[in-house]
């Protein structure tokens, strides 16, 4: 399905959208009255306290069953669209537009036209996606990511019924990612390409737009934790049930730890510690579907015949896993609670990591209390952007910087009058 001027309508009809769309998006550019930034606010705060007072469960509800979404993340996701999330959000990202001397006004105008490619590693981040190009008031083109389940389409119509005015800044399309003529149809007409994704589809989205058109990407990027020997339980325990609520999937999920230690014994000493603890905090969880621990337990049984050449250490429960590995290079896991372990002393903190450069964004500390801000400082000169608990490495605030730069920034212009 996609969506296109506040109707719903079938793919068959994407073609001659897609078409006529240059005449309806220059129609929109030329209204003397665009949309607020209020009318915006008020409009999702409105389907924000619909989904909170359960309106909407009948639809939702199956839904965030088979995506395995937690009515409590949805929650918390929802209250980002609230009014006060949102003002919040404008306030601190746009900032003030005062003038040196009073003699030039400073307006902030929007690109125009923002494509948006989205990633599918977040259920319901399309729709927020195409939120942030409207809080200053955007037309917004949606490319669905593969996969889909509808949830970005049932949002996005669901605030054109509160404001009619939003339809015709809202266009979402099912064009698959090998349709290239299509997708460049749509690049074409935009201000700027929003991409979600990894160096891949950041580079076809450059390739496929000329040098007019700004490409902000976002993601994907890596992410690990860092603990010290004197690290507790109960922070290995909130680490743990990161992992296993995320399954590795987003960008700011712990891929794998690292240690305070140039040790290989304590370090295998750690890896045991961390493992029995995993064990058992899986074991409160929903067990991951067999198709996708399927890849898995092959690369488990290639690790465990390959042990004796690698030095790997590997532990292995019902579920999840834990290597303990010999370098200290930062590597993706095979995701889907499966976790490598490494050594890293702080004093090789940035010459690890920082040749890593733009791929970096969360590190969950799991240390003691004295250790947090010397070891946040050592973390922050690498190029890491957030830096939280390990059991709060995929929260997310009102506010919140993506990976270290204001969306609300990249999506407008300042214009000066004199």
């Amino acid at each position: 399905m996609i969506l296109s001027r506040g109707q719903i309508l079938p793919n068959k009809e994407q073609e001659s959208i897609i078409k006529n769309l240059p005449y309806f998006l220059l129609d929109t550019l030329k209204k003397p009255n665009p949309i607020t930034i209020e009318k915006v606010i008020q409009a999702c705060d409105t389907i924000a306290q619909k989904v909170l007072k359960g309106d909407y469960n009948d639809f939702l509800k199956p839904l965030l069953a088979q995506l395995d979404y937690s009515e409590a993340d949805f929650g918390a996701a929802t209250k980002l669209f609230t009014k006060e999330a949102l003002t919040y959000k404008c306030q601190i990202e746009l900032g003030t537009l005062e003038p040196y001397n009073g003699t030039v006004k400073r307006q902030r105008y929007p690109l125009g036209v923002l494509f948006h490619i989205a990633a599918g590693n977040v259920d319901g981040l399309p729709a927020y996606s195409v939120l942030e190009g409207l809080l200053v008031g955007n037309i917004n083109l949606l490319k669905l990511p593969a996969g889909d389940q509808g949830l970005s389409i049932f949002i996005l119509s669901e605030l054109i019924k509160i404001e009619p005015d939003l339809a015709e800044y809202i266009y979402v399309f099912d064009v698959p990612s090998t349709e290239l003529e299509s997708l460049k149809q749509l690049a074409v007409l935009a201000d700027a390409v929003v991409v979600w994704g990894g160096d891949v589809a950041v580079q076809a989205a450059k390739d496929m737009v000329d040098i007019k058109t700004k490409v902000i990407a976002w993601g994907h990027k890596l992410s690990f934790a860092y603990a010290t020997l004197g690290s507790t339980d109960e922070q290995l325990m909130g680490l743990a049930t990161h992992i296993c609520e995320t399954n590795q999937l987003l960008c700011s999920s712990c891929q794998g730890i690292y240690i305070d230690t140039d040790n290989r014994d304590q370090q295998d000493r750690f890896a045991k510690r961390f493992f029995d603890i995993f064990n058992n905090v899986n074991n409160n969880f929903k067990p991951v579907p067999n198709e996708l621990r399927a890849g898995n337990a092959i690369h488990l049984y290639n690790e465990q015949l390959e042990e004796h050449a690698t030095k790997n250490k590997i532990f292995i429960g019902q579920g999840c896993s834990v290597i303990s590995k010999d370098d200290a290079e930062l590597e993706l896991s095979y995701l889907f609670r499966n976790v490598w372990i490494k050594r890293l002393p702080r004093n090789r903190i940035i010459d690890t990591l920082k040749h890593h450069k733009s791929h970096l964004q969360t590190v969950g500390l799991c240390v003691e209390e004295h250790d947090k801000l010397a070891l946040s400082n050592e973390f922050a000169k690498t190029g890491l952007v957030r830096i939280y608990t390990g059991r709060t490495m995929s929260r997310t605030l009102p506010g919140e910087a993506h990976d270290g730069t204001y969306p609300l920034r990249e999506y407008s212009r300042v214009v000066e009058i004199e």
